[in-house]
């Protein structure tokens, strides 16, 4: 009788990446690689930036690259939380997606932390001028 397949579910704060039954999954920690198959003993690990692999229960293996990402196996189910991802069918093709869509968020992370250090420049003017009137 075959083993009953794993649920692995990639959740990103956007979207989920990943929810489909696997046969494996690859991973790696700070203290190198690990395979999680169906009977593997419950188990939680920090992942480093990277890519993971599975072996879906149809088809070839596929890739998804995350960023520092938290990986927990509770019976059946596979949980990996991470702040971005993205998902690639080959290796090749991942590397190019990785740059346009990291790059992208980066892009937009450096645009709100200019308009928040203006708006914090701008309040603490006004305190000031807040201040100043308060003297006179």
């Amino acid at each position: 009788m075959a083993e009953p397949p794993l649920r692995l579910k990639v959740l990103l704060p956007t979207e989920i990446l990943v929810d489909e039954p696997v046969q494996r999954v690859l991973a790696e920690a700070e203290n190198g690689w690990f395979c999680l198959l169906p009977r593997h003993v419950d188990f939680a690990a920090a992942l480093v930036p990277g890519v993971l692999c599975f072996q879906p229960t149809a088809g070839t293996e596929r890739y998804a690259a995350l960023d520092a990402a938290i990986l927990l196996k509770c019976g059946r189910e596979v949980l990996v939380s991470a702040q971005r991802g993205v998902r690639g069918e080959a290796l090749e093709s991942l590397e190019a997606l990785v740059r346009e869509r990291f790059l992208e968020l980066d892009e937009q992370a450096r645009r709100a932390r200019a308009a928040l250090a203006r708006l914090e420049a701008s309040t603490l003017r006004r305190f000031r001028d807040l201040q100043g009137h308060g003297r006179g």
